[in-house]
């Protein structure tokens, strides 16, 4: 460890920002005596459909479960398919289950990452009822591509756009248009309500189901109604998180601003690497401004893992460890959902996805966040590449 770098505090991979007056407002909350959902959280909605220009939103305690009632709201359930990414939070595949339908993974585009569009076609089938894509680190996929295919195959779309708040589509924000479209405001994401999700839905009516679903379906009417007519979970978003998640969206220009400077930091930085480009590390893709325009949620690499000591099945841990060593944290987002135990038992194998196999193998995830400055994405970069030298065969 250089002297220059022995004296610096551990950098992880993201740090929320939650400042002085989100702090002051969370604490007029629990003096209101009103800490559940009230008013924050119908003032959040509203502020968060002006942001998707006017479409009806509505907040829920994760973005889980707003995956999950978008697939309700859908009617899709048991004997039906959903088609998705393996490079995901298990979520995505868990809330399929969790409605009785069955997930039907795609491999990606190894460019982007994302579900591969190319292939997605061929994996319809007559049970197929939604595609659910999921837009990897803020990156949105081909919006008219997607839709055509959709519209194609009377199919309903389920955008997981858990990372994408302020991503956008030639100009038009994500969320702003489309079918049904979740975000999350977990701790990590670029803005947050500590935990925390929102749908954006097509018309009052879902709106009112999805009301009625995040709180156990129940229906009220007068002083003293209450009906069920169908159950539903307990998904409420409280006003503590709601007041929260309203002081980081009047920062949202800012820190989508600031992400992306810092993105292309990473890109200088890198590409000024003596010996960088010979390590065979694959960036993120560089983009097309009249397309897809990314948050920059995260900047992820993958590791030439077939290259370094330990070989692919080691070769990332061994990676990580050294970077902790040298005070950089880094994530892995994400291993293959169709490897994992359970989905094996659901017939899905090594060998069937080849491109979300390597990636997941190799993909590493570094420090961006807005209180970072250039200096720490110079660090990055420089321990990054010296490490991956020292471990390369």
């Amino acid at each position: 460890m250089t002297a220059s770098h022995a004296s610096q505090e551990f950098l992880p991979f993201v740090r929320p920002d939650i400042d002085a007056a989100a702090i002051a407002e969370v604490g007029k909350v629990l003096a209101s005596g009103w800490i559940t959902s009230g008013p924050k959280m119908q003032a959040f909605e509203a502020a968060l459909s002006a942001l998707f220009d006017g479409r009806p939103v509505r907040t829920f305690a994760n973005g889980s479960a707003t995956m999950e009632i978008a697939l309700r709201i859908a009617d899709i359930g048991p004997g039906d398919e959903v088609i998705t990414t393996p490079i995901t939070w298990v979520a995505t595949a868990n809330v399929v289950l969790t409605v009785g339908a069955r997930p039907v993974f795609v491999d990606i585009d190894p460019r982007t990452r994302n579900l591969d569009l190319a292939a997605l076609e061929a994996a319809i089938t007559p049970r197929t009822r939604a595609i659910m894509p999921v837009y990897l680190s803020g990156l949105p996929v081909d919006m008219d591509r997607l839709y055509a295919i959709a519209k194609r195959h009377n199919l309903r779309v389920i955008e997981d756009a858990a990372q994408a708040i302020d991503s956008r589509w030639r100009g038009r924000r994500i969320g702003a248009f489309g079918d049904l479209v979740s975000f999350s405001f977990q701790a990590n994401k670029n803005i947050t309500t500590i935990e925390g999700g929102c749908l954006v839905m097509n018309s009052p009516e879902e709106a009112q189901r999805a009301e009625r679903l995040r709180l156990q379906g129940v229906i009220r009417t007068g002083m003293d109604g209450m009906d069920v007519e169908e159950p539903g979970g307990k998904f409420n978003l409280t006003d503590v998180n709601a007041v929260v998640g309203l002081q980081q969206l009047q920062k949202l220009d800012a820190i989508t601003a600031r992400r992306a400077l810092l993105a292309d930091t990473y890109f200088q930085c890198f590409r000024a690497m003596s010996g960088f480009e010979a390590l065979g590390v694959e960036l993120p893709l560089a983009l097309d401004p009249d397309a897809a325009t990314t948050n920059w949620h995260m900047f992820q690499v993958v590791l030439p893992t077939d290259r370094m000591a330990g070989g692919p099945a080691a070769a990332r841990r061994q990676f990580m460890e050294a970077m902790r060593e040298r005070g950089i944290g880094t994530g892995v987002h994400y291993p293959p959902v169709h490897l994992f135990t359970h989905y094996r038992s659901l017939g899905w194998r090594e060998g069937m996805l080849p491109h979300a196999e390597r990636i997941g193998q190799g993909i590493v995830t570094l420090p961006l966040f807005p209180a970072m400055q250039p200096a720490d994405v110079e660090r990055v970069c420089e321990i990054f590449t010296e490490t991956c030298k020292r471990l390369s065969h």
